[in-house]
């Protein structure tokens, strides 16, 4: 059994929304930003030199952006940065605009991007796929195997929604406030294999389970295992799919940060012999929905006891739960600085709500979104 040392890589991958810079209305251009940006060198250099700095996603109002893989804070907060300017400047260049939010303020009846996948998604799912419009972040973190993966998967599933309340940024949907800090979690929520799982106990037992959904016929491939954290089909991490799409690049630095010390915290209990926390997939799922519902406003469900507890409580258990791990990373000042600064301005969608509070016009949100978006 090999013990981790060092710290591990990491990666972001960021989706995007493209909005009409006049009314903030979603703009369905998402194959004419990326030709662009495959066109134009100055914006594949921003992206970072990478072959694929911009993707196309399920609807076309969206891109996605990755990073490459991380061994430093410092690194991928580079990265994160010069991906939203390469999206940005492919979008200018077509006249539209980039705002990391996580659904659209504005009124929007999505165009789904015309691959035989997608194309399938949309005749098997119905509305379901017809109002996919949502955005998130994804991180991904190396892992040494299978079994760690999976023993990893085990052990942070209490530790997941107070991440989905500190990005939480999707509060407005088809041009009203919605009353959740992030609706997206909400509207994800509805695909069959979404959210937290139970415990799995082993590589193999996991395999099974993927391959005990797909034989359901409710599933078109793997790709739609949409656990909140899984095994990566094409990499040797696994991927926490939580978050938001944050609208502030520190922000999503900050998820990166934490979802790295989650990961090397679960690992080291492992390896160490100390058995998962049992539980119940239900209580997750309740606590989840509550850290989409209020965000930071009002108590989450603590990870430890199970009861209802002020937002900064919890988020300061997690910091308290990650310390050594951040401590052996050199992340533990960095991350404790931008998790102040997170919860003195609050989250995307206390940001939008406050937006929305000054002018009563959607169309400034989305305007206050898309400068945000790219600020340094």
């Amino acid at each position: 059994m090999t013990v981790h040392t060092g710290p591990r890589t990491f990666g972001v991958e960021e989706e995007l929304l493209l909005v009409d810079p006049a009314n903030g209305a979603p703009q369905a251009v998402s194959g004419s930003v990326i030709r662009y940006a495959q066109c134009h060198d100055e914006v594949f250099l921003a992206g970072g030199g990478r072959s694929k700095p911009l993707e196309t996603e399920f609807q076309r109002e969206q891109l996605e952006t990755a990073t490459p893989v991380c061994t430093s804070l410092g690194e991928l907060s580079d990265h994160i940065r010069s991906a939203r300017l390469a999206a940005a400047q492919s979008a200018a260049g077509v006249g539209t605009a980039v705002a990391a939010l996580a659904t659209s303020p504005a009124c929007v009846r999505p165009s789904l991007t015309p691959s035989h996948r997608y194309l399938r998604m949309a005749d098997a799912y119905g509305r379901t796929a017809d109002e996919q419009l949502t955005c998130g972040c994804h991180v991904h973190v190396g892992i040494e195997s299978p079994d760690e993966g999976v023993a990893v998967l085990d052990r942070i599933r209490p530790w997941l929604p107070p991440l989905l309340a500190l990005s939480a940024n999707s509060p407005f949907w088809q041009g009203a406030d919605t009353g959740y800090d992030s609706w997206r979690h909400q509207v994800w929520s509805r695909w069959p294999s979404s959210g937290p799982t139970e415990l799995f106990g082993s590589a193999k037992a996991y395999r099974a389970t993927v391959e005990a959904l797909l034989a359901t016929g409710a599933l078109l491939d793997q790709g739609m295992i949409y656990f909140d954290a899984r095994l990566s089909r094409r990499y040797p991490t696994v991927e926490i799919r939580v978050p938001d799409v944050c609208l502030d690049a520190d922000d999503a630095v900050l998820m990166a940060a934490f979802v790295r010390a989650l990961v090397d915290t679960a690992a080291g209990a492992w390896h160490a012999g100390e058995p998962p926390d049992r539980v119940r997939t239900d209580l997750i799922r309740l606590a989840m929905w509550r850290a989409g519902r209020s965000g930071l406003r009002d108590d989450l469900v603590h990870p430890c006891t199970r009861r209802a507890a002020p937002a900064r409580l919890v988020v300061t258990a997690l910091l308290d739960h990650l310390s050594p791990a951040l401590e052996r990373s050199g992340d533990l000042e960095s991350v404790t600085l931008l998790l102040r600064r997170l919860l003195e301005r609050g989250n995307g969608a206390r940001f939008q709500r406050a937006a929305y509070t000054r002018t009563h016009d959607i169309k400034a949100v989305v305007a206050g979104a898309v400068e945000c978006t790219v600020a340094v």
